[in-house]
C-alpha cells in the first residue's frame, strides 16, 4: 500500500501540536516531511513553502494592525472608565432582585462587548485582560459560575466571525474565498455568510444551553487581585477621538473591503488627533502589534504548508482514497470531513490558520462527492470553527482563561476548554451537517 505524503504530513503536524510543540514548528516539520516523502527536493520544499507564505500576508498584516488599534483604544482610557462605571453602579444596591439584575446585566454586557470585539470594534481578545480582572471580586460576590463567563465570551469570539463579513469575519471569509480561488472554484464573496447562516445557529443553540447549565451559583475563594476602586475620569475629547477612530475603521473597511486600510484609518486618527504624544502612541502601537503578530505568523505558516501539499500533487490521490473509503456515501463523507477538520484545528488552535490546509483537501473531495459550492463553504467554515471552540491552543480559549484565572481560581482545561468544546461543538456538528445536506 502506497503511503500518501499529504496524509502523513497532516498527521505529523497534528501529533506534534497535540504534544505541545510550537505550532509554527509543527506546521513546518509536517510540510517538510510531506514534501520530501512525495519526492520533492529539499530546495523545492523550502522555496515552495516560502513562496506560498505570501498568500497569507494580507491576513497576517490585518491581525497585526488590529492588535495595534486595540492597544490604542485601551490607552485612551475608555475601557477603564467603562469598567469603573459598571462596578460603581452595581454596588449601589444589594437586594436579591438587584443582584439578579446585576448578574443579568453583567452577562449581557460581556456578551455584547465580546460580539463587538470581532467586527464593529475589532479588538479581538485584547479587551479581556482589561475588562475581566477588575470584575472578578464582583463575580465572586454574586457567585457567578466562571464557566458561564468563559462560554459567553467564547460565543462572542467565534459566532460573529463565521457569520458577519466585518472585522475578523471579513478576514475569515476572505481566507475561505481565497481557498476556493486557488482550487479554481468560482464563488461570490457574499455567498459565504449565507452558507454559514445555518451552521452559526449552532452557536446560538449552544449559548442557550450554556445559560441554562451554568446559571446556578458557584462559590469561589475571594483572593485579592489588582483592582482600581477609583473610577478614572474621562474627558470628552478622548471619547470623541476614540468614537471617530472606531467609526472610521468600520466605514473604511466597508468601502475598501480591506481590514488593513480600516485599521490604518483608526490608527492614523489617534496619531493625528493631537491627543497623545506620538512617541507614547508608537510604544503602545508596537505592543499591540506584538500581541497579535504570533497569530499572523501561524497563518503565514499554514499557507506555506498548504502550498507544499498542493505541490506534492498527491491531494488528488488522497481524495480518491477517501472517496473509496466512504463508498461515495454523502452522509459518511460529510461526517469524515468534520472529524478531520476538528482534529486539525484542535492541533493548530486557530480556524483562520486551518482553513487553507483543510480547504486544499476538502474542496476536491467534496466535488468528488457531488457537494455544491455552498455546501462546501458550510463544511469548511464549520470544520474550522469546531477546533476554535475548545482547543487548548486557541486564542478563543486562552483569552478568557487569561482574564478569569488572575486569582488562580479558574482552570484552563476544565473551566474553559471542555465547557466551550461540549457546549458549542455538538450543536455546530448538527447544524453544520444539516447545512451540508440541504445547501
Amino acid at each position: 500500500m502506497e503511503i500518501n505524503a499529504v496524509l502523513v504530513a497532516v498527521l505529523i503536524m497534528i501529533v506534534l501540536c497535540l504534544f505541545r510543540l510550537n505550532v509554527v514548528l509543527s506546521i513546518f516539520i509536517g510540510a517538510l516531511t510531506g514534501g520530501l516523502l512525495s519526492g520533492m527536493s529539499l530546495d523545492k520544499v523550502i522555496s515552495t513553502f516560502g513562496t506560498s507564505i505570501v498568500d497569507g500576508a494580507e491576513v497576517a498584516l490585518s491581525y497585526a494592525l488590529l492588535g495595534g488599534f486595540a492597544a490604542l483604544i485601551s490607552y485612551s482610557g475608555i475601557t477603564d472608565y467603562i469598567v469603573g462605571k459598571i462596578i460603581k453602579s452595581m454596588k449601589k444596591e444589594n437586594s436579591h432582585t438587584s443582584r439578579l439584575k446585576i448578574k443579568v446585566t453583567l452577562v449581557v454586557v460581556l456578551l455584547v462587548i465580546s460580539v463587538l470585539s470581532q467586527n464593529i470594534i475589532p479588538v479581538h481578545i485584547a479587551f479581556i485582560p482589561i475588562l475581566i480582572p477588575p470584575l472578578l471580586s464582583l463575580f465572586n460576590e454574586l457567585q457567578i459560575d466562571r464557566r458561564l463567563i468563559a462560554t459567553v465570551i467564547g460565543f462572542g469570539l467565534c459566532f460573529p466571525y463565521i457569520l458577519f463579513p466585518y472585522g475578523y469575519g471579513h478576514i475569515f471569509q476572505s481566507i475561505i474565498f481565497d481557498s476556493f480561488e486557488k482550487s479554481h472554484v468560482d464563488i461570490a464573496f457574499n455567498s459565504i455568510w449565507k452558507a454559514m447562516l445555518i451552521p452559526s445557529m449552532g452557536y446560538v443553540f449552544g449559548l442557550i444551553i450554556a445559560l441554562i447549565i451554568y446559571w446556578k451559583p458557584r462559590k469561589y475563594k475571594t483572593i485579592k487581585v489588582d483592582e482600581e476602586e477609583e473610577i478614572k475620569t474621562l474627558k470628552p475629547y478622548p471619547l470623541i477621538v476614540t468614537a471617530v477612530a472606531i467609526l472610521a475603521t468600520f466605514i473604511v473597511q466597508t468601502f475598501t473591503e480591506s481590514m488593513i486600510f480600516g485599521a490604518l484609518a483608526g490608527i492614523l486618527i489617534f496619531f493625528f488627533s493631537g491627543l497623545y504624544n506620538w512617541k507614547d502612541l508608537d510604544v503602545k502601537l508596537v505592543e499591540g502589534i506584538q500581541i497579535m503578530a504570533y497569530i499572523g505568523v501561524v497563518i503565514l505558516s499554514a499557507n506555506g504548508f498548504a502550498g507544499v501539499m498542493n505541490e506534492t500533487h498527491e491531494i488528488g490521490n488522497l481524495v480518491h482514497s477517501l472517496a473509496a473509503i466512504t463508498g461515495g456515501n454523502k452522509v459518511f463523507s460529510i461526517i469524515m470531513m468534520y472529524v478531520i477538520g476538528l482534529v486539525v484545528t484542535l492541533g493548530i488552535g486557530s480556524s483562520f490558520a486551518t482553513i487553507p490546509i483543510i480547504a486544499s483537501l476538502f474542496i476536491p473531495f467534496g466535488q468528488e462527492m457531488g457537494l455544491s459550492a455552498m455546501a462546501l463553504i458550510a463544511v469548511i467554515g464549520t470544520a474550522g470553527a469546531l477546533g476554535d471552540s475548545g482547543s487548548p491552543a486557541s486564542d478563543s480559549t486562552l483569552g478568557p482563561t487569561a482574564g478569569l484565572n488572575v486569582d488562580g481560581e479558574h482552570d484552563h482545561i476544565r473551566d474553559t476548554c471542555i465547557p466551550n468544546f461540549l457546549i458549542y461543538n455538538i450543536p455546530l456538528l448538527i447544524f453544520g451537517f444539516i447545512a451540508a445536506m440541504v445547501l
